[in-house]
């Protein structure tokens, strides 16, 4: 991309070392105006020093924005995500994963507004949200301009960094001038930690690690129990008392916390090529999980049962990988709403020591049969014997190919 090419960016702002060298950097490089834009998700941090900091780094208040996205974020994409009870690699959810849209399509939104002709993050050239934030840009604004400083420029260090941010006035937190034990990424759905001192997978994670859990070791020795409400497939009540989305969250995060709820310590791959070893909690998510499953369980049929669960693994790998916004994804999110239509009811949970324990689960358009499952006299409502013709269908194509197999060995 040739530098003039660009006159006003929106950049991905938490306020931290790296966005801040990187607004510099732009002003300098590319000598364009920036608009920074920060995003509460409900990471757990004060965003008015973000604000303080584009001040202080010149940028005009009219240019900019923090953004309250906590019930958007849980609404029209962690709650979507759920109902096709996604898990990438069978462990992970996904917490880093869907917050990238949101981001993405927010940040286009403010390009549109102020008439930026670009958009820059500060998502390295080895990981993933390079790629889910620019995936998620061209679908949105396909004529947009993406600048990824981490591909660009010749800040390859730690030191170098630091030595850009002091010859700028760059404040630089004390913290910050000697190598971070790890770097985190926080919304409300989850908390991951990955890199430096987490990048031996042999060894085990410090405490300090976790953040948001107790460890499930520490954990009361009484179990918390609670009961929670579905309405076609999302979440929206705890213990008979309603919440917004992102309120409800908070409140499992919570429990989930003070019961030790919702650690992974997980090696995945990356979407890059590489593997990759991070720290992962979703306290309150690992409760809804496990709640959406059991209220499934006896709403839906079957086979629409078995086709969701066969399709979910690809669904998560396309949210992984970023393509939020592709037709596919939005294929398979129809089916899944679709299939939401009668999940609805109750579900009852005993929270103990790392576990979710399902107790119970009821609703009005239950598709368990008492007359039929029960080892009493169920009056006629099953025919046993209708058994025995269902077993004979079913084996026939075995029965035939042992048969020829047995002839094939005799020649």
């Amino acid at each position: 991309m040739r530098v003039k090419d660009v006159k006003k960016v929106v950049l991905a702002y938490s306020g931290g070392l790296d966005t801040s060298v990187i607004l510099k950097w732009l002003q300098t490089t590319y000598g364009c105006e920036v608009v920074t834009f920060t995003a509460d998700l409900g990471q757990g941090e004060e965003l008015g020093p973000a604000r303080d900091k584009a001040l202080l780094l010149g940028i005009k208040p009219e240019n900019i924005f923090i953004r309250d996205l906590r019930e958007e974020f849980v609404r029209d994409f962690v709650f979507p995500m759920f109902r096709m009870n996604a898990l990438y690699e069978g462990q992970y959810l996904l917490g880093t994963s869907i917050a990238r849209p949101l981001i993405a399509q927010e940040q286009i939104r403010i390009a549109e507004q102020v008439g930026a002709d670009a958009v820059a993050h500060g998502a390295t050239g080895k990981g993933n949200d390079q790629v889910r934030f620019e995936i998620g840009y061209y679908a949105l604004k396909p004529e947009v301009k993406v600048i990824a400083p981490w591909r660009e420029w010749d800040l390859t260090s730690r030191t170098r960094l630091l030595e850009f941010a002091e010859a700028h006035q760059i404040p630089i937190a004390k913290d910050k001038r000697g190598e971070a034990p790890f770097s985190v990424d926080a919304n409300l759905l989850h908390s991951s930690s990955e890199g430096k001192i987490l990048e031996e997978p042999w060894d085990a994670p410090d405490e300090m690690v976790w953040q948001r859990t107790i460890a499930p070791w520490d954990a009361p020795d009484t179990p918390t129990e609670i009961t929670m409400e579905f309405e076609r497939g999302d979440a929206v009540s705890i213990n008979g008392k309603r919440l917004s989305p992102a309120a409800l969250l908070t409140e499992l995060n919570a429990l989930g916390k003070a019961n030790g709820i919702g650690r992974l310590d997980l090696v995945e791959n990356r979407f890059v090529g590489m593997k990759s070893r991070g720290c992962y909690e979703t306290p309150g998510g690992t409760i809804l999980w496990q709640a959406h499953r059991a209220i499934e369980s006896i709403t839906l049929d079957r086979e629409a049962a078995h086709l969701k669960d066969s399709l979910m693994p690809r669904y998560a790998e396309l949210v992984y990988n970023g393509f939020w916004f592709s037709p596919e994804r939005r294929m398979l999110q129809a089916m899944a709403d679709e299939s939401q239509k009668s999940v609805s009811g109750e579900v009852r949970m005993k929270l103990y020591k790392g576990n979710v324990i399902v107790t119970g689960r009821r609703s009005p358009h239950s598709l368990y049969s008492m007359k039929h499952v029960t080892f009493e006299d169920d009056q006629g409502a099953y025919d046993q014997f209708d058994a025995q013709g269902f077993i004979k269908l079913n084996a026939l194509r075995l029965r035939l190919g042992a048969m020829a197999g047995r002839k094939a060995g005799a020649l």
